[in-house]
């Protein structure tokens, strides 16, 4: 859910379209959902890669209850689209409160339970400290950028350090590690899906009322009671889906914070309805050069866990 809110930004910049209030408060809340997901599955894979297999099960059935959700916030579980250019596809689904703050509940528990199962256990530290280490300096060398690069101690997240959306009205913290090993990397994870539950609780808290989509008809797509309900509505959805979007010439850079880290699309337009260059800078990319240094001196099954940990997307390094 979360990375097509910085596609849409930098779709956003070059309109330059102001999008509602709500919706803004809205992106952050399927981002911060998005990132406790991510990490649930990072950290319950990585677990198994190291033999903690119990785990894996406390992480993944929290992970299903809000994959309920985000199915039906958009219809999908896993091929999910619902941001939309100049707002998001549609309200949030009724009773989202109750059903997130059930979600938060048990999340809180699972990680106590994993935590409780896993910070004093020999073997887990054994296979964990001290594998895979990278300084702080190193890792800013190589392009580290997220819970990877957090990890060796340094504070930078671009939530805090050039706030996007609503993200400068929340209250949380910024976890960090101090040896950049393995360990750090699991348990700087779990320390950020506490602080996402925190700004979940505060977005639904303070989520003001008012339009999900911005009234640029040109370009944003009309409501659908409007399409099924007036002729005007209908030819609005048929222009823009048949001829696109007009965008102005020019170009924009846009970059959040995704659970990996730094995800940016730098969109280039000459005017048309269509791209004329879109350029990713994926997370993961930066992270896998580094892979070869990780694992020098260390056992063949340390690299399973050094890998896991970084939380290698293989898309993203198809370059």
């Amino acid at each position: 859910l979360m990375n097509n809110v910085g596609y849409c930004m930098a779709v956003e910049k070059l309109l330059d379209l102001e999008v509602p209030e709500r919706a803004q408060w809205i992106r952050m809340l399927v981002c911060e959902i998005s990132r406790i997901c991510d990490h649930l599955v990072a950290n319950g894979a990585n677990l198994v890669d190291v033999g903690a297999l119990t785990n894996f099960w406390y992480l993944f059935n929290v992970r299903e209850m809000f994959t309920d959700w985000i199915e039906a916030l958009c219809g999908a579980r896993l091929t999910t689209a619902y941001g939309r250019i100049g707002g998001v596809a549609r309200e949030l689904p009724q009773g989202t409160a109750e059903s997130l703050r059930s979600c938060i509940k048990e999340l809180r528990r699972a990680i106590r339970q994993v935590e409780w199962m896993t910070k004093r256990n020999r073997i887990l530290i054994e296979r964990t400290q001290g594998v895979g280490a990278i300084s702080e300096a190193d890792a800013i060398g190589y392009g580290f950028t997220g819970p990877c690069l957090r990890a060796t101690g340094c504070e930078y997240d671009v939530r805090k350090e050039h706030p996007y959306l609503r993200y400068d009205l929340l209250d949380w913290d910024v976890p960090v590690g101090h040896r950049g090993d393995t360990y750090d990397r699991i348990f700087v994870r779990f320390e950020e899906m506490k602080q996402s539950a925190r700004m979940v609780e505060q977005i639904l808290e303070r989520i003001p009322p008012g339009p999900v989509m911005a009234d640029r008809p040109d370009t944003c797509l009309p409501a659908q009671h409007e399409v099924y309900g007036s002729i005007e509505g209908m030819i609005r959805h048929f222009k823009i889906l048949t001829d696109g979007i007009r965008v102005p010439a020019g170009e924009a850079y846009s970059y959040t914070e995704a659970a990996n880290g730094e995800l940016g699309f730098y969109a280039v337009s000459d005017g048309g309805s269509k791209p004329w260059r879109i350029k990713v800078r994926p997370p993961c990319f930066a992270v896998y050069q580094a892979y070869p240094k990780l694992i020098e001196d260390h056992m063949v099954a340390d690299a399973v866990a050094v890998i896991g940990s970084l939380n290698i997307i293989a898309g993203e390094l198809d370059r």
